[in-house]
């Protein structure tokens, strides 16, 4: 394993680790807020359990990763603990399409997430790779149920999507440093 020195152009590890369990432990907290609005009232919850069920799984997996690599986990924890909680109330209590909103738009930007690392990983760092590359293709799952369940139908989806994208560009790179 290759280490990471000052003036590498390419992300730790380290950092890849607190973000992906900083960005999984918010999805399960989106969920929990979609699902404390909509209960089981809606045709997509049982769907929407079977989602949040998978990120725990994730995020299990990253605090593992935290611990065993004695990774500093963000500090903006229990921010995201809030937000992800608010986002997933909100958007649920605007509408079932709105819900589905939301997951597309995190999840087409855990996409775009994902892609990055593992280009930098390349072969360096097989178990995270291959943990990356599995989630990674439930992420997508997830984005292409939310389509299918309407997230496009949303009451403003281009706005709505477009500022949840940039909440998540913007607290990956906050979870990186901080």
């Amino acid at each position: 394993m290759k280490r990471w020195r000052p003036g590498d152009r390419r992300e730790p590890v380290s950092q890849m680790i607190r973000v992906d369990q900083a960005g999984e432990y918010g999805a399960t907290r989106i969920y929990a807020g979609q699902l404390a609005v909509m209960g089981d009232r809606v045709p997509m919850a049982r769907e929407i359990v079977g989602m949040a069920k998978q990120e725990e799984r994730h995020r299990a997996w990253f605090d593992g990763m935290i611990a065993e690599r004695g990774v500093r986990p963000t500090l903006l924890q229990p921010f995201w603990s809030v937000a992800g909680f608010a986002l997933g109330a909100v958007t649920a209590a605007i509408g079932p399409e709105a819900a589905m909103a939301c997951t597309a738009a995190v999840e087409t930007e855990i996409d775009k997430h994902y892609d990055q690392q593992l280009a930098e990983l390349r072969d360096e760092e097989p178990e995270l790779s291959a943990a990356v590359r599995e989630f990674q293709a439930e992420e997508l799952e997830h984005k292409e149920a939310a389509i299918a369940h309407g997230a496009e139908q949303a009451i403003g989806y281009p706005v709505l999507s477009a500022a949840i994208r940039l909440g998540c560009r913007v607290a990956i790179a906050a979870s990186k440093r901080i």
